[in-house]
């Protein structure tokens, strides 16, 4: 039971991170609504937290691609990773304009990807979750 626990701690905590990102993400506008009359970009520590959650969510994308019994989800973690990272980065420095659609999507992604690796990840005996 200690095994299991250990191996889903980090999809849980992947798939929390992802869902707050999305959460920050909405309240987003509400924040630029709130403080329209002081100014128009929003706060550094706002901005910061973006790269809070990404940091988390790499650490339990790390930690989930080395116990997961399909090899594809934790490349299916990494790509998503990658262009929500791209995305909030991009965001960041105001590269290229781009829908809100390209971060909520990779977040959902990592959502759905946690969850789906949680459920079916099972322990048979000592051989628990490892790559094959």
């Amino acid at each position: 039971m200690i095994r299991l626990q250990k191996i889903t701690q980090p999809d849980t905590l992947g798939a929390t991170a992802s869902t707050l990102c999305i959460a920050h993400c909405l309240a987003t506008p509400l924040l630029f609504i709130a403080s329209a009359s002081y100014s128009t970009e929003s706060p550094t520590w706002w901005k910061v937290i973006d790269l809070v959650f990404l940091g988390i969510s790499f650490f339990a994308i790390l930690q989930t691609s080395r116990t997961t019994t399909k090899a594809w989800i934790g490349n299916a973690l990494y790509v998503s990773w990658g262009i929500l990272t791209a995305a909030i980065l991009n965001e960041i420095f105001e590269v290229v304009h781009l829908p809100e659609l390209a971060v909520y999507i990779p977040a959902i992604a990592l959502i759905s990807l946690h969850i789906y690796n949680q459920r079916y990840c099972k322990c048979v005996g000592d051989n628990c979750c490892s790559n094959s």
